[in-house]
């Protein structure tokens, strides 16, 4: 493992002992950096209209395409780094 993936692991760990729970653009902001991180730039159908959450979700996670998987990781780190001293929520 490397040290990015290490320090991404503990990330991962850290986001879900936030103090407070971050706002929905930030979780959607989480959400698309680990899918990019993890998975690459989106792939399959986008929702439809009746899944509006699902349809925000693929956006966000679209809107990262082109970003290679350990920018992600380091953009993801950055993110819950701001989150923990409270400079984002």
């Amino acid at each position: 493992m490397t040290t990015l993936d290490a320090r991404f692991e503990q990330a991962l760990t850290d986001v879900k002992a936030l103090a407070e729970k971050p706002g929905n653009m930030t979780l959607l902001r989480l959400y698309a950096l680990y899918k990019q991180a993890t998975e690459g730039d989106a792939h399959g159908d986008k929702p439809g209209f009746a899944d509006i959450v699902g349809k925000y979700k693929y956006d966000a996670w679209a809107s990262l395409k082109g970003t290679e998987r350990d920018r992600a990781k380091e953009l993801y780190i950055e993110l819950v780094e701001s989150l923990k001293s409270g400079a984002v929520s």
